[in-house]
This record gives structure tokens, sequence and C-alpha cells, in this order.
């Protein structure tokens, strides 16, 4: 998959959205508009994964909406939020420190 899955979420008043990945816990974007949010989104994801792998974590598993569904914890958000597949862009990493 080249992709992850995330909500987005419409706050009270369509002030803001923001966004979230359950399959990568702690990683969220958000913006002024639908749009912007979705605009912001890889580049939380890329960030967030890049700093995942350079503390010694490993990518999370990407599950399919099917999977999602299944899942008794999400069932209610996705009834109630937007699904958005999110490309997995390229991860810059730093230099290893010498």
């Amino acid at each position: 998959m080249s992709h992850y899955l995330a909500l987005i979420e419409e706050s009270d008043g369509n002030t803001a959205f923001g966004v979230w990945f359950p399959d990568v816990p702690g990683c969220f974007s958000a913006g002024d508009s639908f749009e912007e949010a979705l605009h912001n989104a890889p580049e939380a994801l890329s960030v967030h994964l890049v700093l995942l792998i350079e503390a010694g974590g490993e990518l999370p598993r990407q599950r399919s909406l099917a999977e999602w569904r299944a899942d008794p914890a999400l069932a209610q958000e996705l009834g109630t939020h937007i699904v958005a597949a999110i490309p997995l862009p390229p991860l810059a990493f730093r230099p290893a420190a010498e």
C-alpha cells in the first residue's frame, strides 16, 4: 500500500478541519479549510514517520478500509468523519550523527 488512511474531522462551526491517522498514533494535522487540511496531511505524515524511524521505531502497518470497518474502535468514527487516503510521501532522513 502506498498510502495511509486518515480521518478528517470538521470542527463545530466549520472553522477548522483536523486530520488524524488511526494507524499512526500521535500523527495529526489540521487546516482552516478542508482543502488546507488535506494539503497539510502528507507533510505531517512524513515528518512523523521520519521521526519514528530515527527513534528506532518501525513504520506502522497500513490497514485497508475493509480492516478499518472490521475494527470496532473505528466503527463509529467511520460514520461521522470523512476518510481520505493520504499518499505515503518520500521519507527524507537526516544524516546520522558522527
